[in-house]
């Protein structure tokens, strides 16, 4: 008798399961709502996982780490009377706690004063997570040995340069465990011919939200191989919707992903829009084809109300940085990165520039090499991943 009940239990279900279904296929605007449904209650989850992460594992980790440090303070005090732990003792006791929890704490960016810096934005900008150049962490896999060193100044792949010495300096704000992920995370997406014939690499996150998110990584490689964190500046990417000009012809302003390279006959201190009439400081465009066109796809400094929303997609299409920013990148790749670079492959049928990273090769299977600037930039919609969110 149970069994039946059961039984017909799971009838009444599939039976009430497929009329939904008829109906909802027999209703496009129920089909709609359902699914605008979902992806309320899935953005409402994402939310409540965020807030658990920043008012729960953030505090509840300052205030182990606290007590911990002082702790371990007092038993060196009580074995040798007047005498403080050194921070290397500290260290030492921290390496002791299990390797999993001991990642998952590297990975809670923490300010200067001890509480969590998302917690504390006013005072982020004085966190201090540089490491000596001597401090070097391995990663697991076939990844090679990669070194976080101080940017005290822009060093270069050649002789350093006057022009050089006296850009200013931009210390990173994430910290060594952030800075080792996104370097992975480049190192993942080149392949060992754009490792091997490029010197600078800018990775740009043109997604919408996420702790990378909005953010240019400049990585300078070394004569090891390895790659160095140069800068962390956060930028502008595109709108990603159509629009009206000036002129009243409808543009797309997104930001297409993939690899580009600069183009050596198209970069100027001052320039103006010819589609959108707003000056271009700094530009610096892509050497992209589009269906037999050169595009209009730069990097450049913002102007006007647009650098008030640096951090946020707002531009209409290229990469906008702050004015200092934008003369720092500038001055570092026109003086520095000249030299024979890759080229892309060109599809014939439809003139358009590969930026899936597909590079020209001659008959006999050699890159072929082109005056320009040795730069890749690589633009992906990630915005990194949150280490405690993703645990749930």
């Amino acid at each position: 008798m149970t069994a039946l009940r059961q039984l017909s239990l799971v009838y009444v279900l599939a039976a009430g399961a497929y009329a939904m279904a008829m109906a909802m296929s027999a209703h496009p605007v129920w089909q709609k709502d359902v699914q605008f449904a979902g992806a309320y209650v899935a953005h409402q989850s994402g939310m409540a996982a965020g807030v658990v992460n920043r008012r729960v594992f953030y505090p509840g980790w300052v205030l182990a780490e606290n007590a911990a440090d002082g702790l371990s303070r007092r038993i060196v005090e009580a074995v040798i009377p007047g005498r403080h732990a050194p921070r290397s003792t500290l260290t030492r006791m921290a390496n002791a706690v299990p390797a999993p929890v001991r990642r998952i704490a590297r990975a809670l960016p923490v300010s200067h004063h001890g509480l969590p810096s998302r917690l504390a934005p006013e005072r982020t900008a004085a966190l201090d997570v540089r490491r000596p150049p001597a401090a070097a962490h391995r990663l697991a896999g076939p990844a090679k040995l990669l070194t976080i060193v101080p940017s005290a100044s822009v060093p270069s792949a050649s002789a350093p340069s006057s022009a050089t010495a006296s850009l200013p300096p931009v210390a990173p704000a994430f910290s060594p465990a952030d800075i080792i992920r996104v370097t992975q995370r480049l190192r993942d997406g080149l392949t060992s011919e754009m490792l091997a014939n490029f010197e600078l690499f800018l990775y740009v996150s043109k997604a919408d939200a996420g702790p990378w998110a909005q953010h240019m990584y400049v990585f300078q490689k070394q004569t090891t191989g390895d790659l160095k964190l140069l800068y962390n500046w956060p930028v502008s990417t595109g709108r990603e919707r159509l629009e009206f000009n000036p002129a009243g012809r409808k543009l797309a302003t997104d930001t297409p992903p993939g690899y580009y390279e600069l183009d050596p006959h198209r970069s100027y201190a001052q320039y103006n829009s010819a589609e959108w009439g707003k000056p271009m400081p700094y530009a610096m465009f892509f050497n992209w084809v589009k269906d037999g066109n050169e595009t209009g796809l730069a990097i450049h400094a913002a102007s006007g109300d647009d650098q008030k929303l640096i951090g946020k997609r707002a531009s209409a299409g290229c990469i906008h940085l702050t004015e200092d920013n934008a003369r720092t990148l500038f001055t570092l790749i026109r003086t520095q990165y000249r030299g024979l670079a890759p080229r892309f492959a060109v599809d014939r049928r439809t003139g358009t520039m590969s930026n899936d990273g597909i590079l020209l090769h001659d008959a006999q299977g050699h890159l072929k090499l082109a005056e320009g600037y040795k730069v890749l930039i690589f633009i992906e919609d990630y915005g990194g991943e949150n280490v405690v969110a993703a645990l749930f």
